[in-house]
Formats: structure tokens, sequence, C-alpha cells
């Protein structure tokens, strides 16, 4: 990584078999996660970049923890019992991932320990009363936990002084080829999701819950992601492909569920993705510009989008006596 910035530090988890991720303080970004094909060789399966300047310029939010707000919040502000907030808008007229300085920004602390059957860290930031608009001074804990079975397993928690909102995610993006010069459009998704929340324009939902049956977005049957990315439908002219959150038919709790599943027939890798979202953002990399366009898919569990403009919507709001927690496993198989 590049010596100039010197508060950045590169940390890594492995485990016996050979497992390793590499992940900064810079933002939590996870820069390479190695696992091994049907034959047993390892590859880097997310998209990263070189340096640490490349991601400090980063507008794609590569790896990133990704907060306070995940995903859009329309208008770029929100009402909390009878107080308007106003967000910084740097999404249009809205505000995505947090605003103009999200935890993607963010120097965390990183405390790494290894044991002989997994490898943790535990990265913690605190995010003043006020922070991008917010109310409440948010402590927030994430820990990556990277296992013998090859899973990964990240867990938010956060605790706030104010009432406040708080949605976070982890935005890697996967090829599970691990070659990041070949698109993932071939790569099979199963969803564990009968609806969505359709967007307007401007990527916002419309706070309908749609059903997917007969429409471009019903990978209930596992189903490439390229069958049907490039088809006529107002939804996917909108996102230019697949940027859409999926309603998964578990509903949330501290329980995990199987969300998706994300297959590469070539090399035989399988990602499952257990969480205790309710939605998952579908994002097919339609806009990347510094790496190969839909050279990787974002699977980022999550509350809905513009949640606190929806009361219909699973709540994001936090309250000074209660705990965020979320979580999400990402378990690397072979077939």
């Amino acid at each position: 990584m590049d010596p100039s910035k010197a508060a950045v530090v590169q940390h890594e988890l492995r485990n016996r078999s050979g497992c390793r991720v590499k992940f900064l303080s810079l933002g939590g970004i996870i820069t390479s996660i190695e696992v091994p094909d049907r034959l047993g060789d390892l590859a880097n399966v997310v998209l990263g970049y070189d340096t640490v300047s490349d991601y400090s310029t980063d507008t794609a939010y590569l790896g990133a923890i990704v907060g306070r707000y995940a995903n859009r919040i329309a208008g770029a502000r929100f009402i909390l019992d009878g107080v308007e907030y106003r967000l910084p808008a740097n999404n249009g007229r809205n505000t995505l991932h947090g605003g103009t300085a999200g935890f993607e920004k963010a120097i965390w602390n990183v405390t790494v320990l290894h044991d002989a059957d997994e490898s943790r860290a535990v990265l913690t930031h605190v995010s003043d009363d006020g922070d991008q608009g917010f109310p409440g001074r948010l402590e927030v804990t994430a820990t990556y936990v990277l296992t013998s079975a090859n899973e990964l397993a990240v867990t938010f928690e956060a605790s706030t002084t104010k009432p406040t909102h708080v949605n976070l995610s982890q935005h890697s993006y996967f090829n599970l080829s691990g070659n990041p010069n070949q698109d993932i459009l071939r790569h099979e998704l199963l969803l564990h999701a009968s609806r969505l929340t359709p967007v307007n324009e401007e990527l916002i939902p419309t706070g309908e819950l749609a059903s997917v049956e007969g429409t471009q977005f019903d990978f209930r049957n596992a189903t490439p992601i390229g069958a049907r990315i490039d088809n006529p439908d107002r939804q996917l002219e909108i996102g230019e492909g697949y940027d859409h959150n999926f309603v998964l038919d578990q509903e949330a709790n501290d329980s995990l569920a199987h969300a998706a599943t994300l297959r590469d027939v070539s090399s035989g890798r399988v990602l499952e993705v257990h969480t205790t979202e309710p939605g998952i953002q579908v994002y097919s990399g339609n806009h990347l510009t510094r790496h190969m366009r839909r050279s990787g898919i974002a699977l980022e569990t999550q509350h809905y989008p513009d949640s606190p403009n929806h009361p219909e919507f699973p709540s994001t709001a936090l309250r000074p006596d209660s705990r965020y927690f979320s979580q999400t496993v990402f378990r690397f198989k072979t077939d």
C-alpha cells in the first residue's frame, strides 16, 4: 500500500486452510479475500486497488463499511420525532451511503486476534453528534471473523445518545472467477426474495413491495446475472442493470437466514450469504469506471433504502435505550 498514507494500516486475517482476508483501517475496507477454487487454487474474489490513494479517491465504495446509512435517503433529509434533519446531498438531490464523508472515509481503531481456529478483528469508530447531519453520538463496533470453515462473518453493533437512524452494510464487489478483467454476467445468482422495492428515476423506492413473479428480477431459481440484464424493462433502464433492493422472504431478526447464493461455474467457487437483515441490495457494477463495467457484483445486506421516509418499511430508528445489531456471514464453498 502507498507508504505516504502512514495513518492507514493494512491488517490480515488467515485460517489454517490458507484463506486470507486483508482490510484497511481506512473505512474497514476489505481489499482482498483469497479462497480456493475446486482444484484448491487460491485467488482474490473481491475487486480492489493497489494503493491507499486509490481507495481515498474511490467513488464506488469498494470493500468499505458504509454508513451511517447504507444506500439512499431521499431529498437528503428525514423527520424523526417531529424534528427535521438535513444531510449532505452527494447523489443528486439525495444522500448516498451516509453523505460526503461517511464511514468509508473514517480511520477505524483495529484490534486483531488469532487462534488455532479463526482470526478476528474488532474495529471501532465514534461518529459525533451532528456528523453528516445525523443526530446522536454513535459508537460503532464492526467485527470481522474468518473461520476455519472459510466463512467471513461481519457483525455491526452500535449505540446512540439521541434517537437517530442507522443502517450499516459491507460493500465488497465479488467476482468469484478471481479475474477482475472478466465480467460477472455468467455468475449464477439465487435470491430468497419474492419481492423487491421498485425505484423512481433517482433510484429512490416508490414505497411499493412488488412481486418478482414473471419479471426480470426473479432469481428464486439460480439464474445467470446476464441472462436478462439488458432486456427491455423500465426498472433495468433506470439502474442500467441491477441496482435494486430485494425484500428477503425471512423476516428481519437476530437469527441468520439464507439470503443469496452466488456461483461461478467455471472455477467452482460458491458464495452463500446469510444475514439477519430484511433486504439485500444487488448492484451489478453497472457504473464501475476504474474496473471493467460489471466486473463485480455487490450483495449489500441492509434495511431498505430511504426507510427514514417510509414508515411502512421496517424501521431503522435507533434510540438510546436500545442497541443496533446486524450480522452477515459470507460462506465460501466449492462444487
